[in-house]
């Protein structure tokens, strides 16, 4: 299993709780906003928006908080602007981590970021040290209610490059400007989609055996994930299930 995958889900069963789900709208909605101020409100014609769109309404986030990013977006409603900004570093074990923030203050939140991987046993790179280890690619998760082959067969006739088995669910992997067209594909076939979005996948990961080293890097990640600017973290490292079961009890 990988960082970016499986370790996201743990974190979305968490989310399950008040103070979580709220932090979670917040980072929503901040999406909304940007994707609908670089590239308009028409979710026809702006696929960022329409993909953030979807998401948020999948997190249950209410229509009207949706609408009112939209507008703040676009100016319609006046707002905080945000702005994009990514960091790169290393946690323990020399696994690679990537960080992408929204924010409204890039000093501060580059002073904070870069504290979260120092106090977490982390270090902090210089930009492009550890990106290449990363393919930005279009993820679709899918419930495992039908066999790998079938799936196999369903997803490469949809346009997808790969299926990967993690855990409890499939994975699919497709190049990001396809992922709609992927996702509307294998709904129409009668697959249950459980999340659909553009990520970061490792090209190579670090296996974490022993639970010591993957506690250290799992703190290091849920730290920089609950930062209210944080909204993607992506690790390459690779934790066993029998550990991975342990951690999340």
């Amino acid at each position: 299993m990988s960082g970016h995958s499986k370790w996201a889900t743990t974190k979305y069963r968490k989310g399950a709780q008040d103070s979580a789900r709220s932090k979670l709208f917040a980072k929503l909605v901040r999406q909304v906003e940007v994707a609908a101020r670089e590239g308009g409100r028409d979710l026809t014609s702006n696929a960022a928006l329409r993909a953030m769109f979807t998401k948020a309404r999948e997190a249950s986030v209410p229509m009207d908080t949706i609408e009112r990013a939209i507008k703040r977006g676009t100016g319609e409603l006046e707002g905080v602007r945000y702005e994009p900004v990514s960091y790169e570093g290393y946690a323990p074990q020399g696994v690679a981590v990537l960080v992408e923030c929204l924010t409204d203050n890039r000093n501060r939140t580059g002073a904070e970021v870069r504290s979260l991987f120092t106090r977490n046993g982390g270090s902090i790179a210089e930009p492009g040290a550890v990106s290449w280890q990363f393919e930005r690619k279009g993820v679709v998760t899918l419930t495992k209610e039908r066999e790998e082959d079938e799936v196999m067969e369903m997803a490469l006739e949809a346009g997808a490059e790969d299926l990967s088995d993690d855990g409890d669910q499939w994975e699919v992997t497709c190049e990001p400007p396809e992922l709609q067209a992927v996702r509307a594909s294998l709904e129409a076939a009668g697959l249950q989609v459980r999340s659909a979005e553009i990520a970061f996948v490792p090209t190579t990961t670090v296996p974490l055996d022993s639970e010591g080293h993957a506690r250290t890097v799992l703190r290091l990640v849920d730290a920089l994930d609950d930062h209210d600017d944080v909204q993607s973290v992506y690790a390459n490292f690779e934790i066993p299930d029998e550990i991975l079961a342990k951690l999340s009890s």
